[in-house]
């Protein structure tokens, strides 16, 4: 079963970097190959956030969806997704935010996954692999464009250009 695991520092907080990820709905925005997501349900559980949603990755001819349990956890800083339907047999996907030195975050991923049929695993596999190694960069990337604009904008406001 292909799997992926990395642990990227990035300059920003682990709130921000947090509800970067939380923010399901923006995924279409900017994660790889990802056209499209639709949330079917919210549940709270007190702090925690229980999101039920399906996603829809496109390359050229190739369209799939699948839908997935996506925990939010926000006491510890842990956003979980795990396989409901689609063509997975297992999906789970892992965030883990660590605050560090200087404001910035040390950010936990992974990922492991299997297809279903042999012969969507031949024809997604090395594209959705090279997908996956992409998504850091991609939230990384994200996360300098919104939160490095804001901290722009407060610098000019305040005149310390």
């Amino acid at each position: 079963m292909p799997s992926y695991q990395t642990i990227r520092h990035v300059p920003h907080s682990a709130a921000e970097m947090f509800a970067l990820v939380a923010d399901v709905e923006s995924y279409p925005e900017f994660v790889p190959l990802c056209e499209s997501l639709r949330v079917i349900s919210r549940e709270r559980n007190g702090t925690d956030e229980i999101i039920t949603a399906t996603m829809t990755v496109a390359y050229k001819f190739i369209h799939e969806s699948f839908t997935t349990r996506v925990q939010v956890r926000r006491d510890g800083l842990e956003i979980v997704a795990e396989h409901v339907d689609g063509p997975f047999t297992q999906l789970l996907n892992r965030w883990r935010f660590h605050p560090a030195g200087n404001g910035g975050t040390d950010i936990e991923f992974y990922i492991s996954y299997a297809f279903k049929s042999r012969a969507l695993r031949l024809l997604m596999g090395s594209l959705f692999n090279k997908a996956v190694r992409k998504y850091t960069t991609a939230f990384e990337r994200r996360a300098d464009q919104i939160y490095r604009a804001g901290l722009t904008e407060t610098k000019s406001a305040t005149g310390q250009d």
